[in-house]
């Protein structure tokens, strides 16, 4: 197998999963600021552009963190992070659900069409007159992760899981492009201080992780 990943939240989710499964997957880093994934030679593995993407052995590609995974936890079963049962994978559907509907997508599209506009316009659709409007429901999103941890240690209560991991990586994002959890929510941060001091959050941080010099 091979992981293509880059700078940002997304591929992020997918390399902190892989550290906290334990898994040794070849990588290749794209710098999507120079436009390397939206090459020729990376369009025919994924037409989207985007990344990460895992590149199966028999040539199988899967994209968008989540699937990947998902994939990835079905393949390699110790140390689940989805779930054991039905009723655990449930959970951790719903949970990262909710994350991804009320703070990825519009946190994503807040910044692309604020922020990130120079970068994103001749990429993808982008709406600006709508950056404030997606910020907000970011943010409403946060608070609902708040009420989500009220007397939980994760997501899906004392089991860490792929959803903690996805909303860690969209928290860590938030505070750098100026869409931060507000101070109030302490759920939410004592939830985001346990989640940093798992190593697999520190070796994530580096984007080039898992990849030789």
């Amino acid at each position: 197998m091979k992981l293509y990943q880059s700078v940002g939240p997304n591929p992020r989710v997918a390399t902190m999963f892989i550290a906290e499964k334990g898994l040794d997957i070849e990588r290749q880093f794209l710098d999507i600021q120079a436009g390397e994934n939206r090459q020729p030679d990376y369009l025919a593995l994924n037409p989207h552009g985007g990344t990460p993407l895992l590149v199966l052995d028999d040539g199988t590609t899967i994209s968008e963190s989540m699937a990947i995974c998902e994939y990835l936890d079905e393949t390699h079963p110790g140390n689940p992070l989805v779930g054991s049962t039905p009723e655990e994978r449930a959970a951790t559907r719903m949970a990262a659900r909710l994350v991804d509907q009320n703070i990825v997508v519009p946190m994503g599209n807040g910044f692309r069409s604020a922020e990130g506009l120079p970068m994103f316009k001749d990429r993808l659709f982008c709406c600006p007159e709508a950056a404030d409007g997606n910020k907000a429901y970011a943010q409403d999103g946060l608070k609902q992760a708040d009420a989500m941890l009220a007397g939980k240690e994760y997501l899906a209560g004392d089991r860490f899981t792929l959803a903690d991991i996805l909303l860690f990586c969209f928290v860590e994002f938030g505070g750098m492009i100026g869409q931060s959890a507000p101070a109030e929510l302490t759920n939410l941060h004592a939830w985001r201080e346990r989640v940093a001091a798992r190593p697999s959050a520190a070796i994530s941080g580096d984007p080039k992780n898992g990849i030789d010099a």
